[in-house]
């Protein structure tokens, strides 16, 4: 599904819940709808993205030099080729990711916000090669990536959609 098969009022209506106070709107079905055709479209437009332009040029945010040598401080092991879900998970893994990630809170926007990446940064987005992330994760990672040539395979990939 793309946001092609929406009409203009409902992409509105989208983006209007996505925006107001997370707090506030419980665990509904209809805005985690709409939530994920969010992340979907963001995961689609990366993609393109990736396969449209050298990725080591690529500019992610006006943070991307701060966010790649912080990251790669605090997780100066981590493989961003192939990420190690397992790993990611763990009870010390995620307080470490929680204290990067707040850094961030006040400077890089939706910081926090659900974001999908790939697991295998050599393939495209699936339902099998994708994971959930927040926002930061998502740019720590794929700036890492971008910066040491993981996503390069990608712009040799033919476009699937």
């Amino acid at each position: 599904m793309s946001l092609d098969s929406f009409n203009a009022s409902e992409v509105q209506a989208i983006g209007a819940t996505l925006s107001a106070d997370a707090s506030k709107l419980g665990n509904r079905p209809d805005v985690e709808f709409q939530w994920a055709v969010k992340a979907y479209h963001h995961a689609e437009t990366y993609d393109n993205l990736l396969r449209s332009v050298d990725a080591k040029l690529l500019k992610l945010t006006q943070l991307d030099t701060e966010i790649y040598t912080h990251f790669r401080a605090e997780f100066p092991d981590m493989n961003v080729d192939m990420l190690d879900l397992d790993s990611m998970k763990t009870a010390e893994s995620k307080a470490k990711w929680r204290e990067f990630c707040g850094q961030y809170e006040k400077r890089v926007e939706d910081f926090n916000m659900g974001t999908l990446i790939r697991v295998n940064s050599k393939e495209e987005f699936s339902e099998v090669n994708s994971t959930l992330v927040v926002r930061i994760q998502f740019l720590a990672i794929e700036i890492a990536r971008n910066r040491e040539g993981c996503n390069d395979a990608m712009k040799k990939k033919p476009s699937t959609s």
